[in-house]
């Protein structure tokens, strides 16, 4: 599933390539993926210009001015831009026709979502989704995380997938976060010390940040918007390293367990239950 990092580059590519151009028209191979309507989605978007388009946590979000429309791309969603005159793939599912090329919604196994809101109920949307703050010094406290952790008793890994303390952590950083912060990915949010709060908090905002800056990890199938792989895979210390030696202790192996139906990847002699 594309992270933060992935679903950033994704919007800085389109931002690039559609802001400002005006939709002639609307067509889908699969308009269920649109939970508001397709047919009201084609009828107000339709002569409209893309204004801007933001991000929040794995969320994207195209402004139309009085409308946004939120994307979620799930676990395979991807855009792409073509010439008017192209040909399409099997799992083309949405295309947004400009006077000069086509904005193209692509997803393998259907999950990705469109949803059409009024641009005043944005914000209430993401407050409904309990989505957390953007990883950044400037935005996610240290002090409300560390009151959050200590009075659940979540093991840290789900609680951190689940974007109510920060948005935009997936399996990957999660896995490479808790490994540079020494801590064990089942262990329970409440039992964390302050150290390790600390360390969690700003190697989040670290990895992330980094991930963004090498354009994302192109482990499977991830491409940006302008069909370009990431690199972050090659910084990646952990995560898909099972039966490889530490690079930190260099004693242990990796290990891969579940942790709430998640596969974990961890140092069994650096990160401690």
């Amino acid at each position: 599933m594309p992270e933060l990092p992935e679903v950033e580059n994704v919007r800085r590519g389109l931002e690039k390539l559609v802001r400002n151009k005006k939709i002639l028209e609307i067509e889908s191979s699969y308009p269920r993926m649109v939970l508001t309507g397709f047919e009201v989605l084609k009828k107000e978007l339709e002569g409209q210009v893309i204004k801007d388009i933001r991000r929040r946590g794995k969320y994207l979000l195209f402004d139309f001015g009085q409308w946004t429309l939120i994307s979620h791309l799930r676990m395979e969603g991807k855009y792409r831009v073509e010439p008017l005159d192209f040909v399409k793939q099997k799992h083309d599912h949405v295309f947004v026709k400009f006077s000069d090329a086509t904005l193209i919604y692509a997803d393998v196994r259907k999950f990705g979502t469109w949803e059409l809101l009024k641009s005043q109920d944005v914000e209430r949307y993401f407050i409904s989704k309990k989505i957390g703050p953007e990883p950044s010094f400037e935005t996610f406290d240290e002090g409300i995380f560390s009151e959050k952790l200590k009075k659940s008793k979540k093991k840290i890994k789900p609680y951190l997938l689940d974007q109510t303390l920060v948005a935009g952590l997936g399996n990957i950083y999660v896995d490479e976060v808790l490994w540079r912060s020494q801590v064990h990915p089942e262990m329970l949010a409440s039992d964390l010390s302050e150290s390790q709060i600390h360390r969690i908090h700003d190697y989040t905002i670290d990895v992330l940040q980094t991930a963004v800056e090498r354009g994302g990890s192109s482990i499977r199938t991830y491409k940006n918007a302008m069909g370009e792989e990431g690199s972050m895979q090659e910084l990646l210390m952990v995560y898909g390293k099972q039966g490889q030696l530490c690079p930190n202790c260099q004693h242990a192996v990796i290990e891969k367990i579940k942790v709430a139906g998640r596969g974990s990847h961890f140092c069994p002699y650096c990160q401690k239950v």
